[in-house]
């Protein structure tokens, strides 16, 4: 009696951990932040070429800074989180001025009004 007992003890351990890793597969789904897959801190450096220009408002804009952010304007919350990150803190961006850079670059389609912290887009 021992035996069947114990088998049915691992068959219902082994289902339990079966559910569980399918609902922890499906479940990260939601824990995605607001760049997708895509962390945040490494998406910061991708926008190197503007930390001049996200320090001081009258510094220039370069055309490579206004090119990476009009991609990164596709995703306003995106790239607001990545106005808050750290790597970008740590470069010493001013976020009340990076928001003023796709107006500085002559972006058509922004985010205008659009919040990044307490900071809107210009």
């Amino acid at each position: 009696m021992e035996t069947p007992v114990k088998y049915m003890c691992i068959l219902v351990f082994v289902v339990s951990m079966t559910i569980a890793g399918f609902n922890g597969v499906y479940g990260t789904s939601n824990y995605y932040g607001p760049c997708g897959k895509h962390d945040i801190e490494k998406e910061a450096q991708k926008l190197a070429p503007c930390t001049y220009a996200a320090k001081y408002f009258r510094a220039p804009v370069s055309e490579r800074c206004c090119t990476i952010m009009e991609k990164k304007l596709n995703n306003p919350s995106c790239l607001c989180a990545i106005l808050q990150s750290h790597t970008v803190y740590n470069a010493g961006v001013r976020p009340e001025v990076a928001v003023t850079i796709p107006k500085r670059c002559n972006i058509a389609v922004r985010p205008v009004g659009h919040k990044c912290g307490a900071f809107p887009f210009v």
